[in-house]
């Protein structure tokens, strides 16, 4: 019998080469598992929403003068706006306030508290989550946000849960600071209670909503009416005139004063030429 060559094909057909398994494994899996995406809250999705809204409405604060202070320095007279805009929808309720000062640039994250109500779930979210930064400081603002903020609450509300704010010390630089930060929560009816025995870090809760208080010190801080504001622009308007004029006369008093200087200047220098021409005259005819 005649032998085969080598390379003559079999009773059986090659199999085609077979794909390696870990890009099998690779594919499986991306066809299997879906790509998972980040789902927003109904709550972030209404928050971006009204994120850019203007305020409403803006009125007069006036911070009363006070003693200077080690800490805070000078405290004088200065003026301020309170800025409001509140929304309200089937689902949720929002209310931002903010303080802003003339001439000064505050951050973002000072002198602004923002309420989140969720009727849905019945409950409060306050932002900033970190706490309330108010600048300056111990001026009684921080007192007067809270105030409003709890007063827009309304009374149907007074069953929602009211959220735990965490207190760390880095957010009070020194102890009289933490004191002052404790004592104008706890006069608005929040609860302050420390987690460990050295007071590093606190927490502040409130039971009902209807346990806050709803003033603040107005000693230090008042909320100007449209009426004073006004009265109050009228009497800076005529001070302003006053002092225009008052300065306006010191100034041709003090032009009539260099005029007269100059006068005087110029007498003065001709008196001295002419005595020194006389000495000199006296002179030549004692010695001649």
């Amino acid at each position: 019998m005649n032998q085969q060559p080598d390379n003559a094909p079999t009773g059986t057909p090659a199999q085609p080469a077979s794909r390696p398994a870990d890009e099998m494994i690779s594919s499986e899996t991306a066809t299997s598992a879906p790509e998972t995406e980040a789902v927003e809250s109904p709550l972030q999705k209404k928050q971006q929403l009204w994120a850019g809204l203007p305020y409403e409405s803006t009125q007069i604060l006036r911070l009363a003068p006070l003693a200077a202070e080690r800490e805070t320095g000078l405290r004088p007279l200065l003026f301020a706006c309170l800025n409001r805009i509140s929304r309200h929808s089937k689902e949720f309720s929002m209310l931002r306030l903010s303080i802003t000062l003339p001439e000064k640039k505050n951050s973002k994250a000072n002198n602004c508290l923002e309420l989140w109500v969720d009727h849905r779930e019945k409950t409060i979210h306050v932002l900033p989550e970190h706490g309330l930064v108010t600048d300056p400081g111990n001026r009684g603002l921080g007192r007067l946000l809270l105030a409003q903020a709890i007063d827009w609450c309304s009374p149907k509300w007074h069953d929602y849960s009211l959220p735990t704010v965490g207190l760390k010390s880095g957010q009070a630089p020194n102890e009289l600071a933490r004191l002052r930060r404790d004592h104008a929560l706890q006069a608005q009816g929040f609860t302050v209670t420390y987690n460990d025995g050295v007071q590093m870090s606190a927490s502040c809760t409130a039971i009902r909503l209807e346990q806050l208080g709803r003033d603040w010190n107005r000693e230090k801080v008042r909320v100007m009416d449209h009426l004073e504001a006004a009265h109050l622009l009228y009497s800076s308007d005529q001070n302003l005139r006053a002092q225009t004029a008052q300065i306006k006369k010191l100034d041709e008093k003090i032009s009539l004063l260099q005029r007269d200087d100059n006068t005087l200047r110029f007498t003065i220098f001709t008196l001295t030429f002419f005595a020194i021409f006389q000495a000199g005259l006296l002179i030549w005819m004692a010695t001649r």
